[in-house]
């Protein structure tokens, strides 16, 4: 593990633009409705697992905590985001997840090493504190992204091709999730996998379906046929339009900076997926449909970790 401080393993670097971005997620703006919280919302807090996990202790020793996994029941974008726990269902059909969660959680105290999950090359590395933290978010080809987040520290920058199993960053709890229930919430890295421009759970009820290489069974290994995925075909038109729908200036800007094609492409669906309520159409942003491939190897080094642990309540048994 790395070492890293608590002011940047939460993101509080820069203090005043935390402020900004904290309340943005209560107040919301025109473009963007405020976030949504509740009684249920405590139903996400594991105190034990956060206060060992804070504490530099690996709770599940080689196996990773899983601790919030995809919501496969998500409320409308236009609602805002919704960190209750409602229509929350996994993809076993518990309620391992809150209402508008779009990734996976892995438990891990902070300064753990975060590996890519397959080749790529980092296709962005952001801030937003009201939406994850600090980011880096790799492009694989075969319209497949991912992206680790609640980073303390990036170790690569865009366009630098990393391999599966380079280290990308330092894990953390940077953002509103971890300042906002501190010490209650455990550290992890929030885990977004993309296909073809929208939000996908790793994860399957049919294992033939799973983007892990192992299905279902995140391992740090490669697959034993480990071939590159091929490049994805954007199409570049749409991305126009949704980048011309923009009616965020800032956003609209931040696209608009990025002249490689491919990042172009990737800066659109990151801002359509964190603030899909900014753009006024969200067209199809490849040219054809890519198939789930098992492909992905756990986001962490073999040293560190064989695979990980499932949750124990809240409906898992």
């Amino acid at each position: 593990m790395g070492t890293v401080s608590l002011r940047e393993a939460l993101g509080l670097v820069d203090v005043a633009a935390a402020a900004r971005a904290a309340a943005l997620a209560f107040r919301g703006d025109p473009t963007t409705p405020p976030s949504k919280f509740g009684l249920s919302s405590l139903r996400i807090l594991q105190p034990r697992l956060a206060l060992a996990t804070w504490a530099g202790r690996r709770v599940g020793g080689r196996r990773v905590p899983l601790y919030n996994l995809f919501c496969h029941d998500r409320p409308p974008v236009e609602e805002g985001w919704s960190v209750r726990v409602t229509t929350a269902r996994d993809f076993a059909g518990h309620q391992a997840t809150y209402d508008s969660h779009n990734g996976t959680d892995f438990a891990v105290p902070v300064g753990t090493r975060v590996a890519a999950a397959a080749d790529g090359v980092v296709a962005r590395v952001s801030s937003e504190f009201d939406r994850g933290g600090l980011k880096v978010v790799i492009d694989h080809g075969g319209g497949l992204v991912t992206t680790s987040n609640h980073l303390a520290r990036a170790l690569v920058a865009p366009g630098d091709r990393v391999r599966r199993g380079d280290v990308v960053a330092l894990s953390g709890m940077s953002g509103i999730d971890g300042v906002a229930v501190f010490p209650w919430n455990a550290p992890h890295v929030h885990y977004n996998v993309w296909l073809d421009g929208e939000a996908v759970d790793p994860f399957a009820p049919d294992e033939r379906e799973s983007l892990w290489w192992r299905p279902n069974d995140p391992r740090p290994a490669p697959p034993p046929d480990d071939a590159a995925l091929p490049p994805t075909a954007w199409d570049l038109d749409a991305v126009e339009r949704t980048l011309a729908s923009c009616l965020h200036p800032p956003t609209r800007a931040a696209i608009d900076a990025e002249r490689d094609p491919d990042r172009r492409a990737v800066a659109c669906v990151f801002f359509s997926v964190y603030y899909p309520t900014r753009f006024g159409v969200r067209p199809s942003l490849v040219k054809a449909r890519s198939p789930r491939r098992p492909v992905l190897s756990l986001p962490f080094l073999a040293e560190d970790f064989d695979g990980v642990a499932w949750p124990t309540g809240r409906g898992w048994r």
